[in-house]
């Protein structure tokens, strides 16, 4: 696969309705797509909008776009970037190119692509397991951005996006709530009732010249009703690097703190930066501590591979043994060495180490295996290639405001990349407009399905869900494609 990431906030850093527009490009199982009318539910098809229905009665859904990606070897991000020196990058109207046909609220939604790890937590009795299976899906939730080259849409304000798996359990609404500064609300829900996973997110972008820095902000709450227990994290901070010349390279690091508010456990997980000769690229490792702080197990892994735990003693006595071997191997690195890796920080690491499984541990998260063709296709996961699957009758179905009824984005999934460029500018005239005669008329905006709110465990500021969503009265959604 191409190694050419972008970082999580930098999804959310373009395309503005305060943007000029001069740099617009015109100048597991199969998913139940929707929470659907019984009449509705036999609807098949295949590809474009129809949907194989199995022997079993689960619908197959798409397991490759209409179209392949589109080249972007003769773009450079620097080519944007350098006439917007001194601008707020949420600020900067990127061309279509540099995008990939899902919106960022779709992008939000695979966080549930590894939701068995909800479902684990759900069914262990053990809070320390039960831990141990959030923390996994902590970590998998930003497992999706590996190798994806191209940024997602910038929600227009008031997109919504829905999706229902009735064979993973669960439905996800999210919508745009802000624009600036752009900030994504979502809410998910267990439908046997076991669990409520819900959020906002608006992280904070730098530009240091060589990268791009993706400062995370937002609260991540997990509820497992069924325990009665209320887990909360936010992100860790990502970087590209190379957005002037070279491979982009993207890197997580950051401490990530999962806090049990109910049993006051608490997981400590260290997204390590890249180190020397790239060794540490990649790695996360953690521990558990319970109220006392007494740790209870280590967790260790790649957020690109892999994800164990074992009991602490295990842990040190092995980085014992290990630091020990490596002292001989320090010696044989000399200062030019170092010197020339200090040089060319910014290259993407060609020595990266492996995990080093310590005997006795146990797997807690592994990464999906990507399609054979995800390289042709964004580098998308299969549970990604279906987001944006618009079947046949949907539209009935489907709040007027859902991403997957935005032009440019089908246009671009489709191939048809001059016409999507076109409808991406026209949708951003129209916000503009909207937004300015809102400003003329005094005319505040007000969001559909969240409120702004307090979250009940941290006592932050963050979006709540209002409901109501389901029951399908859209008659008030505005008017935004």
């Amino acid at each position: 696969f191409l190694r050419k990431p972008w970082p999580y906030g930098f999804y959310t850093g373009f395309d503005s309705d305060n943007s000029s527009g001069d740099f617009s490009e015109a100048n597991h199982k199969v998913p139940e797509m929707l929470d659907r009318d019984p009449h509705q539910s036999n609807r098949t098809g295949k590809q474009n909008g129809e949907t194989e229905i199995q022997e079993n009665g689960i619908k197959r859904h798409r397991t490759s776009l209409p179209a392949p990606m589109f080249s972007r070897s003769d773009f450079s991000v620097w080519s944007i970037l350098k006439k917007c020196i001194g601008l707020e990058l949420s600020k900067i109207t990127m061309p279509i190119v540099f995008n990939e046909p899902l919106s960022f609220l779709q992008r939000i939604t695979e966080y549930m692509e590894h939701i068995y790890l909800i479902n684990k937590a759900c069914s262990h009795a053990d809070p320390l397991e039960r831990m141990q299976a959030v923390a996994a899906f902590a970590v998998s939730a930003v497992a999706s951005q590996w190798e994806r080259t191209g940024k997602p849409f910038n929600p227009l304000l008031g997109e919504t996006y829905e999706l229902t798996r009735e064979d993973l359990g669960f439905r996800f609404i999210s919508e745009q709530v802000s624009h600036h500064p752009p900030i994504s609300a979502f809410y998910s829900e267990g439908l046997n009732k076991d669990f409520i996973f819900h959020g906002s997110i608006y992280p904070k972008l730098k530009f240091w010249g060589k990268s791009i820095e993706a400062e995370p902000r937002g609260t991540i709450t997990l509820e497992l009703l069924k325990h009665n227990e209320a887990y909360t994290w936010t992100n860790p901070t990502c970087c590209v690097h190379n957005v002037i010349i070279g491979k982009l390279w993207l890197e997580q690091y950051g401490t990530v703190e999962i806090v049990n508010h109910s049993t006051g456990d608490k997981c400590v997980l260290n997204f390590k930066p890249c180190g020397l000769f790239g060794k540490e690229l990649h790695r996360v490792e953690g521990y558990i501590q319970d109220k006392h702080r007494k740790k209870l197990c280590v967790i260790y892994g790649k957020w690109t591979e892999c994800l164990w735990c074992t009991d602490p003693t295990t842990y040190e006595t092995y980085k014992k043994s290990e630091k020990r071997g490596g002292e001989q191997k320090k010696k044989l690195v000399s200062e030019d060495d170092i010197k020339s890796e200090n040089d060319e920080a910014d290259d993407m690491p060609e020595i990266q180490d492996t995990v080093h499984f310590i005997p006795g541990s146990k797997l807690l998260w592994r990464i999906n295996c990507r399609p054979p063709n995800s390289s042709q296709m964004y580098n998308f996961t299969s549970f990604a290639v279906s987001l944006n699957e618009l079947e046949k009758g949907m539209e009935a179905i489907l709040a007027p405001t859902d991403c997957r009824l935005r032009p440019d984005i089908r246009n671009m999934e489709n191939g048809n990349m001059d016409v999507a460029s076109k409808e991406k500018e026209r949708l951003e005239e129209k916000q503009r407009a909207a937004r300015k005669e809102r400003a003329k008329d005094e005319v505040e905006w007000h969001t559909r399905w969240f409120h702004q709110g307090t979250n009940p465990y941290t006592g932050t500021s963050d979006w709540l869900y209002s409901g109501g969503y389901f029951d399908r009265n859209f008659s008030d959604c505005p008017d935004i494609y």
